[in-house]
């Protein structure tokens, strides 16, 4: 089981924290541009790049739109991370870039 959140609650609480968020877009999407801080683990590596993330630590989850970020968090909400998808994904954001 996992949470989600409005992107304009992240947004609000990215201005206001050093939040940890895993971007799952692929890489030709994650070099177009990202939210700078963010960790990069894509989707289709999701299983083997896992590792990147520590089970004790909350992240938040964000891709293009929100449908794969969503089907991030439940693979990896069921092997006990603890995850926030971030609906609306990254079109959504209003704010930088890098």
């Amino acid at each position: 089981m996992y949470n989600s959140i409005s992107m304009s609650e992240f947004e609000q609480k990215w201005k206001e924290n050093n939040l940890p968020l895993v971007d799952v877009r692929e890489i030709d999407e994650w070099e177009n541009g990202h939210l700078d801080g963010a960790i990069h683990v894509p989707l289709s590596n999701l299983s083997a790049e896992k590792n990147k993330l520590d089970k004790s630590q909350e992240y938040y989850v964000m891709c293009h739109s929100g449908a794969r970020s969503s089907m991030a968090c439940q693979q990896l909400a069921q092997e006990g991370y603890n995850v926030i998808n971030v609906m609306g994904g990254i079109s959504a954001w209003n704010g930088e870039i890098v």
